[in-house]
């Protein structure tokens, strides 16, 4: 189990394009692809994924189906986004898996995109707590204050003030803020230790950011999701104040990764300058079928500031696998190499 040392203010990003999701034929497909994303995320402690578009999205021609039917025109209908907008579907799947269980039916309404969802492996991070497990964070759930909640309504001691929290603890939160309901919130209890808990308590607790449980006590709190419009977008609505100030763009066409994540004998062999240790923000970003090449094509605003190749948008341009034996890497196999091979970066940032 993930145990934290020491807050930790650095974070670690991924940008993959929604184009992947619309390559696959099969809604089986589609959510296994996604659901391989999430669980390299969740290993490898991934604060933020970004979807991008990389003019992709819809290039995969519909296939014909016995008897003239078009199932995936009755799909869309019923509000299914695989085929007709990917990016949306990877964003929907994606912060589904990220949400502790307790808190999905809360949060998540039945949808189409869901409909294998129970199929789908666990991600089990720190923050997908049960029930007898303690800590001192905790995600929650705002809940409305109404005679017709029977557990609400056993709560005596609840004021006027503030709000309840279902945090899938025998105890209702109490938190001084008044949010709406069905809100997700992150919340820090007023004890660092395990209270007695019945249904007749309430926990005092505080409305946190959601990245304090990382910067204050060093924990991995899983991941954010947010779409961006085209690769620009990946940089220029980070939500980090600077953006980001390390990114590496991965391509064959690129350099070894041991060029710059081995300190002394590598990078001293190449013109490349090794990873300094004091970046704040790193973000991975991977192509789609077509590679980075394309999505920087299709990127008008990128494409007017003059860049001529998309390399130079990068701060590296890297290889994860030199001499490839396949002809191509799949997009959720090239995460699971990217986040392995940076991983020494990451381990030597948390070292500082």
């Amino acid at each position: 189990m993930f145990k934290p040392t020491t807050g930790r203010t650095h974070t670690l990003s991924i940008a993959l394009p929604g184009s992947i999701i619309a390559n696959c034929q099969t809604h089986d497909q589609k959510t296994s692809l996604a659901a391989q994303v999430a669980r390299a995320a969740a290993v490898f402690c991934v604060d933020e994924i970004i979807i991008f578009n990389d003019g992709q999205s819809h290039s995969v021609q519909r296939r014909p189906t016995p008897g003239g039917r078009d199932f995936q025109a009755e799909d869309e209908r019923s509000g299914y986004t695989g085929f007709n907008n990917p990016d949306d579907f990877l964003y929907h799947v994606l912060s589904y898996l990220e949400t502790p269980p307790h808190l999905r039916k809360l949060l998540f309404p039945m949808h189409p995109n869901l409909r294998t969802a129970g199929a789908m492996p666990s991600l089990d991070m720190p923050h997908h707590m049960k029930a007898n497990e303690w800590c001192m964070y905790r995600e929650g759930v705002t809940v409305a204050g109404s005679d017709n909640n029977q557990r609400f309504s056993k709560k005596s001691s609840f004021g006027d003030q503030g709000t309840l929290v279902e945090c899938g603890l025998p105890a209702y939160a109490r938190i001084s803020a008044s949010i709406e309901p069905n809100t997700r919130v992150t919340i820090k209890f007023a004890a660092a230790e395990e209270p007695f808990m019945d249904e007749q308590t309430t926990l005092e607790a505080e409305a946190v950011a959601p990245d304090l449980p990382r910067e204050e006590a060093g924990y991995y709190w899983g991941y954010s999701c947010r779409m961006a419009s085209s690769l620009s977008a990946v940089f220029t609505e980070s939500p980090y104040d600077g953006g980001y100030d390390l990114s590496l763009g991965t391509s064959e066409r690129g350099i070894s990764v041991s060029a710059f994540t081995n300190s002394g004998r590598a990078a001293a062999n190449t013109t490349v300058n090794p990873v300094p240790n004091d970046w704040r923000h790193m973000v991975l970003v991977f192509g789609g079928v077509a590679g980075l090449e394309v999505a920087f094509k299709a990127d008008q605003e990128l494409l007017s500031t003059g860049v001529t190749d998309v390399k130079d948008v990068f701060d590296y341009w890297v290889n994860l696998v030199p001499d490839q034996g396949s002809r191509t890497i799949r997009t959720e196999e090239a995460v699971w190499l990217g986040l392995m091979a940076t991983r020494p970066l990451i381990t030597d940032r948390s070292n500082e």
